[in-house]
């Protein structure tokens, strides 16, 4: 759902949201893989998109006017391509995480692997901070590696006594965030490391977060079917979406923050407004979502 500022137009008014999503409300699939999908992501400047797969391979498309196309396959990894995350001012350069325990950095340009990190673990979710100076790349063992963007070596390694579910960094790349397996969301300052608080966000426990690209809010989904948006300065849940029926699995910002899509192993994906919690469009979707 990001995409470029300067491709987009802001629609302030509600109603003119739900009429956009009316009147453009076509879902087009695209098969480009040969197992299931697990991660998909724009990149900065929204004219690519990425999608990483199963099939240990990262699919490349260009966004041409209203359609995509299919542009090249990145081919690699050993395991499974479990997350992928583009750098945050780079177009051109993308991140993957795999079950194969290593990071690879791929250029667009060159359509090659400029880099691959070898890590510790089976690695499942991944985090390039804003700043573009560091990635993070978790594990299943619960193992956080710090990886140094400019020469592409592991610099810290933080191991929690916890089951961390997704990683995230703020705007401004000085605090990490965690979301565990006990409803929580641990926030920690970057480079130290040192814990600054822990937010007790949900009952049940807390898959997903995201935070939104004006440095506004961030959200979090949860094995509670619920939705919560936090004000990132006061650390405060401002509102709840309770829309979906099934555990929250991603969640993704428009680039204004005015929107926030979550999906679940509903066939929806709901949009809603961050400024009121109102629902502003429900996207049909064939199967379950656990990527976006």
């Amino acid at each position: 759902m990001k995409d470029s500022k300067s491709a987009q137009t802001k629609i302030e008014d509600l109603n003119e949201l739900r009429s956009y999503f009316s009147s453009h409300n076509v879902v087009r699939e695209y098969i480009s893989h040969s197992s299931k999908v697990h991660s998909v992501g724009w990149s900065c400047d929204g004219r690519r998109l990425a999608s990483g797969s199963f099939d240990k391979s990262v699919a490349i498309f260009n966004l041409e006017r209203s359609r995509l196309v299919q542009d090249f396959v990145f081919r690699g990894h050993t395991g499974s391509v479990d997350q992928l995350c583009w750098h945050a001012s780079h177009p051109d350069l993308l991140s993957t995480a795999s079950g194969d325990k290593s990071v690879r950095i791929w250029d667009t340009r060159s359509r090659k692997c400029a880099a691959t990190i070898t890590t510790k673990g089976e690695n499942i979710n991944i985090a390039w901070s804003p700043n573009g100076a560091t990635i993070a790349v978790g594990n299943k063992e619960d193992l956080v590696s710090f990886i140094d963007a400019r020469n592409y070596k592991v610099v810290t390694e933080e191991q929690f006594n916890f089951e961390v579910n997704e990683i995230s960094w703020n705007n401004t790349s000085d605090l990490f965030f965690l979301t565990n397996g006990l409803g929580c969301v641990h926030i920690l300052t970057y480079p130290t490391l040192e814990l600054q608080t822990v937010l007790k966000a949900h009952p049940g426990t807390c898959i997903c977060i995201e935070h939104d690209p004006t440095g506004r809010y961030f959200a979090t989904g949860s094995a509670d079917a619920l939705v919560s948006l936090w004000d990132v300065n006061e650390l405060a849940c401002l509102r709840v979406f309770s829309r979906l029926e099934w555990p929250v699995r991603t969640l993704s910002f428009s680039f204004d923050g005015r929107l926030l899509a979550s999906a679940s192993e509903d066939h929806i994906i709901d949009i809603g407004d961050t400024e009121t919690g109102e629902k502003v469009a429900e996207i049909p979707v064939s199967a379950a979502t656990f990527t976006g």
